[in-house]
């Protein structure tokens, strides 16, 4: 086996290393403010899902890095439920440059987090009386570059050139 390692990118860098040393659930809520009325008639909801993702260095090579995940489901203006959930995961680098490692824990390691966070959310869901929620699939490095160019846009800049 090889030294050479993907990063988030999909590029290979010599002699560099990610380490998934721990996955778990920090946090998780779940409310249904409507409930047992919300029950009532036809399910069509309007479902929204929002993410984003932060980190904290740990020392020694070592970061967390926390997607949080909220989910609201909408029956017309009235609200059905609400999840919310921080997956963490604690993850080891070694020898990524400063940009590298940044497009890593942006793309990276929520993906590696997320199906972990879209299984809980679908438990909780279910657990609380709901039909079956199925969460697609994410493309974090796509989120990255679009909210990228949309800095890059929004500060005058060219959106080819932001950094991913």
């Amino acid at each position: 086996m090889t030294d050479n390692q993907q990063n988030g990118s999909g590029a290979v860098e010599d002699g560099a290393q990610i380490g998934l040393q721990k996955i778990y659930l920090k946090d998780a809520s779940f409310e249904s403010p409507n409930s047992p009325a919300i029950f009532t008639g036809e399910w069509k909801p309007a479902v929204t899902l929002n993410l984003s993702t932060r980190n904290t260095d740990l020392g020694n090579d070592t970061m967390e890095v926390i997607l949080e995940m909220t989910v609201e489901a909408k029956q017309n203006d009235t609200v059905a439920f609400l999840a919310e959930l921080q997956q963490a995961g604690i993850f080891a680098f070694r020898g990524f440059d400063s940009a590298s490692l940044d497009r890593i824990l942006a793309t990276y390691c929520p993906a590696q987090l997320y199906p972990y966070a879209r299984e809980a959310i679908a438990d909780m869901v279910g657990k609380g009386g709901f039909p079956q929620l199925h969460l697609q699939p994410v493309n974090f490095e796509a989120m990255v570059a679009q909210a990228r160019a949309n800095s890059a846009a929004d500060d005058g800049g060219v959106a080819e050139d932001a950094t991913v």
